[in-house]
């Protein structure tokens, strides 16, 4: 693995571990109510986008990073539109 890589699974683990606080406390409470329905409609559009994009160049950090992120976001958002 080069140092380039090693960086971009790294920048990947900080990043998309960042949503599992917000996705735990939405599972777990329901509790929808202080997060924007638009930027999480925007934020999964994004984050879909940036998996196309790390599929088409075949880039492995930004495939996996973002593939999780995708399902994080969608949770969240699924709970903000279920539990309005």
């Amino acid at each position: 693995m080069t140092l380039t890589s090693f960086i971009g699974f790294l920048a990947a683990i900080l990043t998309t571990s960042a949503f599992i606080p917000q996705a735990y406390k939405t599972i777990r409470t329901r509790n929808t109510k202080g997060l924007s329905l638009f930027m999480y409609l925007i934020f999964s559009v994004g984050v879909a986008l940036w998996l196309v994009y790390g599929i088409s160049i075949g880039d492995y950090p930004v495939m996996v990073a973002n593939a999780v992120t995708l399902v994080f976001a969608l949770v969240i958002l699924a709970f903000k539109l279920r539990y309005k």
